[in-house]
């Protein structure tokens, strides 16, 4: 039968924009972009990472990896999002890399500029864990271990999703409502951790008015540590110029003192922003090592 060069054209198209949500990388690892998980009402969606194959009736454990950006920019396909959801993905992981609503614009000063988003944006890293519950069996995911990761303000959205649980009144009522939020290891990577401390450093906490000035204890980890939380592995580097590291030290040091398990690890000489695989250290052993200690049980 003879086809026209018009119509494998047309073909080829078709293929490809049905493939183009679906990806294999090798045959380690399966993406899946652009899922919805927030309601037909929203633009935001996840990007799913899993294992190349599955055995069958196989239970996985899952991981959030939520992006940086500061709370305004950002998004879940960047480099540092694909090589994390990627190399876990390959060590048995169902990850979910996430868009959350991000701030209009860039105020330099986090307080202002978090208090246009919150508490939404937290709202959506944990419907992310709801929506991995929901969506267990399809998935092959075991909803009794799901952890999360992620870097600066994706850090500091990790370690609200750990540190916060349904009394403290941060769990949105839906969608999915009828599962928990809560995550049982989290990673979070050079986040702001207390918002007082870091727009005081910054000389602009006289810029904020009371209202704003709650916001940023009740938006801090630090506020919710509790001896029930869950394990901790805390990353920064030495040179970061974005974040200070005492910032992941302060957390660090305030999980410690209510007597959960926090692990702070200081990477020599990298900048902010790093994934799995920094040229300074390589990290996967540490992260992967960690997560598979608390979720593979």
């Amino acid at each position: 039968m003879f086809i026209s060069v018009k119509t494998c054209v047309r073909l080829n198209v078709a293929i490809a924009v049905a493939l183009c949500s679906w990806q294999a990388v090798g045959d380690e690892v399966r993406i899946e972009r652009d899922v919805a998980y927030l309601g037909p009402d929203r633009k935001e969606k996840l990007d799913l990472y899993l294992p190349g194959t599955i055995p069958e009736g196989q239970r996985l454990p899952a991981v959030v990896i939520i992006h940086g950006g500061g709370w305004f920019g950002g998004d879940k396909g960047a480099k540092r999002e694909q090589n994390i959801g990627t190399n876990l993905a390959r060590a048995g992981y169902v990850c979910v890399s996430i868009n959350y609503l991000l701030a209009e614009k860039k105020d330099e000063n986090l307080g202002k500029r978090l208090a246009t988003v919150w508490p939404k944006n937290l709202h959506d890293c944990k419907t992310a864990v709801r929506f991995l519950r929901r969506n267990a069996a399809r998935y092959h995911i075991d909803p009794d271990h799901i952890g999360a990761i992620g870097g600066s303000a994706g850090g500091h959205l990790t370690a609200m999703l750990g540190l916060t649980g349904p009394d403290d009144g941060l769990d949105p009522e839906g969608p999915y409502g009828e599962f928990s939020c809560r995550v049982q290891a989290m990673v979070p990577m050079y986040g702001v951790h207390d918002l007082i401390t870091r727009v005081r450093d910054d000389n602009l906490l006289d810029a904020l008015n009371d209202q704003q000035r709650r916001l940023c204890i009740a938006a801090s980890p630090v506020t919710y540590a509790s001896k029930d939380d869950p394990p901790a592995l805390i990353l920064h580097g030495t040179a970061d110029s974005t974040v200070a590291v005492k910032q992941s030290g302060l957390l660090a040091d305030t999980l410690r003192k209510v007597d959960a398990s926090a692990e702070l690890v200081i990477v020599e000489g990298a900048p902010h922003s790093f994934h799995l695989q920094p040229k300074q250290r390589d990290l996967r052993r540490l992260v992967i090592g960690f997560f598979d200690q608390h979720l593979k049980r």
